[in-house]
């Protein structure tokens, strides 16, 4: 990398900040305070989601939306993520904006959260203050939630991936660990927040009667919190720009001996390459910097990435499918719980008039499902507090099985005895298994690409080249695991529910998914010593 070399034809890709220059070498501590502002991202999405869960049905329900594209609605934003998600993950590891690699793209997807929520949350009455035409205003009112919902959903699934690369590539892995685990403590602190202000009744507020409804008085906070998180959390560490040698005349000029002419020469793989020395260093240069000019222009094409994600090491592949295997069954209760509640442990009839005791029955128990989910998000924080002293004792192997065990046993119970308070109770198992599914995979990710880079630093033989696979595009891989547990969900538990003619097969089948999660994380998820 250095001046002596020459190099004008070629393109060397590396990372330049004032603290680290290079990747392979270790990145300076960062503090609580600013591990702590980079997690509010987190806390503001979370946020925003719970305000979703407890608000989009009602709003989807109010502009008239027929049944026929409910599936539409909740299918067609987990396809685009799990189709697109690699792809901008792999493009984000050779952005060369001067903001850093991560950073524009989680404020784009920061801004069409704020837009999808804008459109679903007020689409319906700026649609009313505008058409007068009654099928004219269903047909805009409609469209205009469809797609603020999608956007929003899109954006909100997509922006973890870059959020976690983030946090990969300006941390020491000790503060990948101690970020991971203040990102699932706020996760937690922002959903519980968000259900709380959800099971206010606004209208008979101060605050309602000005803003108007109580859409507008919820986009009103999810807007105030999810910009001022996002602001503290692009603000929280600086990013290293990544440069083009060919191009950065300082970097080519730095004289030997320097931080900047190492024994690393750094490509934007998941691992980093250590420079040879003797007489024939330059000509293994030149061919380093022309891969990593190919790497960097195959990294855009759509072939070869595929291609990448399907030569991935195999232990990667497994940590996908047990991720798979969770989302699948968390979301499989998840999003059918509050329903459950009303028919199954309430027994109302979401499909009685609305005005008979069986409807009302029904809400009383919606309500009661929403105080379970805001148990589940204060006992994923309160679990993720105690993640660093419990991985002590029994592992990342320990936290990963425990996570699907506890959480199939008591989706089990829940499914076979439905009890207004035991579900309440059982609901803490819910939080465990969001803490694990938020954490766990993310610090394996974290020791596989410390491994891989310890081993290819002492040239250890046998070692697979996965330069062309970057830490953007691994956390989206294992991000887009969760829109294809969505797309699963979505298609199948609605043909079993049909086929069971009750909800009750929904918490019986996440308990059997989860329970094969645990035998898959304690026989195939590779576990570095």
């Amino acid at each position: 990398m250095s001046g002596s070399h020459g190099q004008t034809d070629t393109h060397t890709y590396q990372s330049l900040s004032e603290d680290c220059p290079f990747g392979s070498v270790e990145q300076p501590k960062r503090s609580t305070g600013r591990l702590i502002m980079h997690s509010m991202a987190m806390f503001g999405r979370e946020f925003c989601y719970a305000v979703e869960a407890a608000y989009v049905t009602p709003v989807l329900l109010s502009v008239g939306l027929p049944k026929s594209l409910y599936s539409m609605v909740w299918l067609l934003s987990p396809i685009l993520g799990f189709l697109l998600q690699p792809v901008v993950g792999s493009i984000s590891d050779h952005c060369r904006a001067r903001w850093g690699r991560r950073r524009p793209y989680i404020l784009t997807l920061a801004i069409m959260m704020l837009l999808g929520m804008a459109l679903y949350l007020n689409g319906d009455a700026v649609v009313s203050a505008l058409v007068a035409n009654p099928r004219r205003k269903l047909v805009w009112a409609v469209s205009i939630t469809m797609t603020g919902v999608v956007l929003f959903d899109f954006s909100a699934d997509f922006i973890d991936g870059p959020i976690k690369a983030y946090l990969f590539d300006v941390c020491s892995h000790q503060d990948k660990e101690k970020g991971l685990h203040y990102h699932a403590l706020f996760t937690g602190f922002g959903g519980a927040l968000g259900y709380l202000l959800g099971a206010i009744d606004w209208m008979h507020l101060e605050l309602g009667r000005l803003l108007g409804t109580e859409f507008q008085v919820m986009f009103f906070f999810s807007g105030l919190v999810l910009t001022l998180c996002f602001l503290v959390h692009l603000c929280s560490i600086p990013e290293a720009p990544l440069r083009d040698t060919a191009e950065d005349p300082l970097s080519r000029q730095v004289p030997q001996g320097s931080l900047l002419s190492a024994n690393v020469i750094h490509e934007y793989g998941s691992i980093e390459k250590v420079k040879p020395d003797g007489a024939d260093a330059e000509l293994v240069q030149g061919g380093t910097n022309k891969k990593a000019s190919e790497q960097s222009q195959r990294a855009m094409s759509m072939k070869s990435l595929l291609r990448t994600l399907v030569n991935m090491p195999s232990h990667y592949r497994c940590l996908c499918i047990s991720h798979l295997i969770g989302w699948t069954a968390f979301l499989s209760n998840m999003l059918f719980f509050t329903d459950f509640m009303g028919q199954i442990v309430y027994h109302g009839d979401p499909y009685s008039s609305h005005n008979s005791t069986e409807f009302l029955i029904y809400e009383r128990g919606v309500e009661v499902g929403c105080w379970g989910l805001c148990i589940n998000s204060l006992f994923s924080s309160l679990y993720s507090y105690f993640h660093k002293a419990l991985v002590s004792y029994i592992g990342l192997k320990g936290l990963y099985f425990i996570g699907y065990l506890l959480f199939g046993l008591g989706t089990g119970f829940i499914g076979l005895f439905p009890n207004v308070y035991s579900t309440l109770v059982l609901c803490s198992m819910f939080g465990v298994m969001s803490s694990t599914l938020y954490t766990v995979p993310f610090n394996l990710i974290a020791e596989y690409h410390r491994e891989e880079e310890k081993e290819k630093q002492r040239g250890a033989p046998g070692v697979p080249d996965n330069s062309g696979r970057g830490k953007g595009v691994d956390c989206a891989a294992l991000t887009s695991m969760v829109q294809l547990a969505q797309i699963l969900v979505g298609v199948g538990l609605g043909f079993l529910v049909n086929m069971a003619g009750s909800v009750i097969v929904v918490v019986i089948t996440a308990s059997a998914v989860a329970l094969i999660g645990c035998c898959f994380v304690a026989l195939f998820v590779r576990y570095v010593d």
